[in-house]
């Protein structure tokens, strides 16, 4: 799904900045369609002046680039297609072969029908609290520890980054018995706390940003500001902050999506029938005797993608942008 996102918003990114070459291209040959009076460099070789102007032309996507990127869009969004023709079908049609290509009748029963089985909504309520948090810290603590190893001098800072790149090697299910019993003890066995707060920071996020502060900001312009008498929590929010954006929005979503789609910490912490997210709720969904409807496990995947889709829409542009940040040096 985050592929099938950003496909999407690199074709439109990729359009976007064809139809601002092709109006650069059209206002340079206007440019050059005007006489100009002679000059010494005019009677320079052929040769260098072919090879400024191949220099200066600006390229164009050719007919290939369009359609790879078609293909690889239709083949990023056929699954999600796929899961609503499935969500529209019963449990026993969505089995039988040949699969269903088309949609059925059925879309609006099986939305229905998943959204009662299991408290959709309060799971949904519950995820998006989750998710928002725990983004919205992640990103915070994240951009003040990148900033503090890229551009802060201090003693021991090489040895603590390798020591938080050292933890993303530890695997994530050593933690939980420890984790569960530290839970267990503060009496938050079923609440919401106890999925935020074990991920409210990352060493994914804090290496990250680093990477990215290292090289979008430079030192001279900290130095300015503590110059002109900012201490450290105002050259953080009118230096570091919207230098960082692009980079904050990217690692938001990474982490949003991440938490969105968390399924092994939240379903041992929390319990379907108590305060459950999407996919604790989305675990006990279809259930029947001795069966498992799967139109109704679709349909309910089909609710748990479409908030996804809506943040995507709204980050979209900073999403792009931060991936492409750097790519181009000025």
């Amino acid at each position: 799904m985050l592929l099938l996102l950003l496909i999407v918003g690199g074709v439109q990114a990729l359009v976007s900045r064809h139809h601002r070459k092709k109006l650069g291209t059209d206002l340079m040959a206007r440019t050059l369609d005007t006489p100009r009076p002679a000059s010494p460099a005019a009677e320079r070789p052929a040769s260098g002046r072919r090879f400024r102007q191949s220099a200066g032309r600006q390229h164009h996507a050719g007919p290939l680039t369009y359609v790879l990127l078609v293909l690889a869009a239709a083949v990023s969004l056929f699954p999600l297609y796929w899961n609503v023709v499935a969500a529209s079908h019963t449990g026993e049609r969505v089995v039988a072969a040949p699969a269903p290509l088309l949609p059925g009748p059925r879309l609006f029963d099986n939305l229905t029908f998943a959204w009662n089985q299991v408290d959709m909504g309060e799971a949904l309520v519950n995820t998006t609290i989750v998710a928002s948090l725990v983004a919205v810290s992640t990103v915070l603590f994240s951009t003040l520890a990148g900033f503090a190893f890229a551009k802060l001098p201090f003693r021991g800072r090489t040895m603590l980054l390798s020591l938080v790149v050292a933890t993303m090697t530890i695997p994530p299910q050593l933690s939980v018995i420890p984790l569960y019993r530290i839970v267990t003890d503060l009496g938050w066995v079923d609440q919401l706390q106890s999925v935020v707060l074990p991920s409210l920071v990352a060493a994914f996020g804090v290496f990250f940003m680093r990477q990215f502060l290292v090289e979008a900001l430079p030192v001279e312009l900290v130095e300015a500001a503590r110059m002109d008498g900012a201490h450290s929590l105002r050259v953080i929010w009118h230096v570091v902050f919207p230098v960082a954006r692009p980079a904050m929005a990217v690692l938001g979503m990474l982490v949003f999506v991440q938490s969105w789609n968390d399924f092994f910490w939240p379903f041992i912490a929390l319990t379907p029938d108590g305060n459950p997210t999407l996919q604790v709720a989305l675990a006990g969904l279809g259930a029947g005797n001795h069966s498992v409807d799967h139109a109704i496990v679709l349909t309910g995947a089909l609710i748990s993608t479409v908030p996804l889709l809506l943040v995507f829409a709204f980050l979209g542009k900073h999403i792009v942008g931060g991936i492409t940040a750097g790519a181009v040096k000025s």
